[in-house]
């Protein structure tokens, strides 16, 4: 019985010191990515995807408002039957803006997860590289939050800007 315990402490004692010589490091992701011209490149070309949609909505919004304006202007001279045709029209043209404006935001993300992918594998790669060429056993990411305290010698944004190619 003093042998399994004396194994044991000696085993736990093993696995603690193992984990003691762990090389850590972290990184701030989204602080990369602020520094990748990729993003920049990606970033510039979903505002002009999605300036595509909001200019469709304003053309929308004018036809909406000079519908309204002329129905108001209009209604009491109108007969029940133009009346209710009108007052459809209008909540179409809204119905139809709505959709729009869900759509624009549904493929406007669904673009920026596709423009972002490949960015962020190149990221994830460059990190990866330098974990492995510098011998560290972890890297963590900063950028949550969920760090406390590092030492600034364990900070291997630098390296991962120099293997991307970044100033």
């Amino acid at each position: 019985m003093k042998k399994i315990t004396l194994l044991a402490a000696l085993f736990g004692t093993f696995i603690s010191a193992s984990y003691a010589q762990n090389k850590l490091g972290y990184i701030n992701s989204r602080e990369l990515l602020e520094v990748m011209p990729e993003v920049k490149k990606a970033d510039s070309s979903l505002q002009i995807y999605a300036k595509s949609f909001q200019d469709q909505l304003e053309s929308m919004s004018k036809e909406y408002e000079s519908k309204v304006k002329d129905f108001q202007a209009n209604e009491k001279t109108m007969n029940e039957a133009v009346k209710e045709v009108k007052v459809k029209e209008v909540q179409q043209l809204q119905e139809r803006m709505e959709a729009l404006q869900q759509s624009a935001q549904e493929k406007t993300a669904k673009k920026r997860e596709e423009m972002y992918k490949p960015i962020l594998e190149k990221a994830d790669k460059a990190i990866k590289d330098v974990a492995k060429e510098n011998k560290y056993d972890y890297i963590f990411d900063a950028s949550g939050g969920a760090i406390l305290f590092a030492k600034d010698s364990d900070n291997v944004l630098s390296l991962v800007k120099t293997k991307l190619g970044i100033k």
